[in-house]
């Protein structure tokens, strides 16, 4: 059933179908060439259009491999920058985003939105508990991660006028069109929210809360919320949780709202989801197995890919980034699990960002003050620990950086995968190769040495 134009409908906007509207602006697309990560668009787009993810590049969240569940320690060649580019990024765990705040980025619905004050809210670091799966280690994980001292300035006041047009328009209008869904499953709430309509959304969702329907999926399994998340509106967000929808719906592929606000790096969005705690599950997982905060490094990781293969000029890229490991601290914030692992493969989000040679999300990571950060560094992910993959960045301008902060932070170098390698077995052969060998072997000795005067005591 496809909705037809009225002439009721004329104050609020036109009502094609979320579909039609992607499909017009894939052809608006298909002129320029696609950026090697979908979520990585920097392509500005008209406010009022509606966009998504092509058929040929489905969101799975899976990163820049093709399966999480090949676990070969194999890495693609790196094309080293000069290290006078790296310098877009500081080092320390809290950067600031207020410069990087200041453009606007592309939302895959493409609506825009701002997130205002945002580098203010990642200065503060308090002492945090800390979720883990362990119980026996619940007193002795701790972490420090970033609080937000300023609330995100994302609301702002409906417009009564413009409201109670849009309350008028659908009280005339014909009673399976206001409520119906059409041959994508598309009510009229969603196609509101696509297209960031927020009176038209609120008074939809009046009105389908009140038939109980509020919801209802469209042929993706999105519901009006998933929508809204993916069209980066957060005040049509904030509306449709103060109606009551399942903030923990899912789509067909299991990705929660959290999953999405994550995965596109939409930090404004991610806050007023995370301002509906204890209701959101932080740990939720999609069909993939991962949690928003698995999404979320994958994301970071990818983006950062981009970044490096652009020569780290492209400003939009830059932002981007900043935005998803903003949404990584966000979940560390609220009480996310750094402990966490994938299922298919078992990596934590410290593998994740070490397997990418993500080297930012490394140093953010191994600076959080664990009170057993080496336990943590030497989690295994089917036999590999995290100085095993990094040893398998071959071509990688940042291994030999990696490896000394792993090691600095406890990595221990003796340590053996399922296929009875050591990581120094691991390294690219040649004179890069024998110097990192080296430096693994004199820490191997080191803890050695360390080892035997206590075994001596005993």
């Amino acid at each position: 059933m496809h909705f037809d134009k009225s002439p009721k409908e004329k104050p609020c906007c036109t009502l094609p179908t979320v579909k039609k509207l992607l499909e017009q602006k894939r052809r608006r697309e298909t002129s320029s060439v696609p950026p090697s990560c979908s979520t990585a668009c920097t392509s500005p787009v008209p406010p009022t259009t509606v966009t998504q993810l092509s058929s040929s590049e489905p969101f799975t969240c899976t990163g820049a491999s093709s399966s999480y569940s090949e676990m070969a320690v194999s890495y693609e060649q790196w094309n080293p920058v000069p290290e006078s580019a790296i310098s877009y990024y500081p080092s320390q765990p809290g950067p600031s985003y207020s410069a990087a705040y200041s453009l606007q980025m592309p939302s895959e619905y493409g609506t825009q939105q701002q997130a205002q004050g945002y580098g203010d809210a990642l200065s503060a670091y308090p002492q945090c508990p800390m979720t883990v799966p362990d119980q026996s280690m619940a007193t002795t994980w701790s972490l420090r991660v970033p609080s937000q001292t300023t609330q995100l300035s994302f609301a702002s006041s409906l417009d009564t006028n413009k409201l109670e047009e849009a309350r008028m328009m659908l009280s005339g209008m014909d009673y399976s069109r206001a409520t119906g869904q059409d041959e994508d499953g598309d009510t009229i709430l969603h196609i509101y929210t696509a297209k960031g309509l927020r009176e038209c959304a609120f008074a939809a969702a009046e009105k389908l809360r009140d038939l109980g329907r509020l919801d209802a999926k469209e042929h993706k399994g999105k519901t009006a919320l998933l929508v809204a998340v993916t069209a980066n509106q957060p005040d049509i967000v904030q509306d449709l949780l103060s109606f009551g929808t399942d903030i923990n719906a899912c789509d067909v592929k299991g990705q929660t709202a959290l999953h999405l606000a994550a995965h596109y790096g939409f930090p404004t969005v991610l806050q007023v989801i995370l301002s509906s705690r204890p209701a959101v599950n932080l740990e939720a997982r999609n069909f993939e197995g991962m949690t928003p905060l698995h999404c979320a490094a994958i994301s970071h990781s990818i983006t950062m890919k981009a970044l490096f293969t652009s020569g780290l000029q492209d400003v939009s890229l830059q932002t981007k980034a900043a935005e998803k490991l903003a949404c990584v601290q966000m979940l560390l914030n609220a009480g996310a699990s750094l402990l966490s692992q994938e299922i298919k493969s078992n990596k934590t989000l410290l593998h994740l960002a070490v397997k990418e040679g993500n080297i930012d999300l490394v140093r953010y990571l191994l600076k959080i003050p664990l009170q057993n950060m080496k336990d943590f560094v030497n989690m295994k992910a089917h036999g590999h620990t995290a100085l095993h993959m990094a040893a398998g960045l071959h071509g990688n301008p940042h291994q030999e950086e990696i490896l000394r902060l792993l090691l600095s932070r406890g990595a221990d170098p003796s340590i053996r995968n399922l296929e009875n390698d050591q990581p120094a077995h691991l390294l690219q052969s040649g004179p890069q190769g024998d110097q990192l060998k080296l430096m693994l072997k004199k820490r191997n000795a080191s803890s050695r040495r360390r080892i035997v005067p206590l075994q001596d005591q005993e």
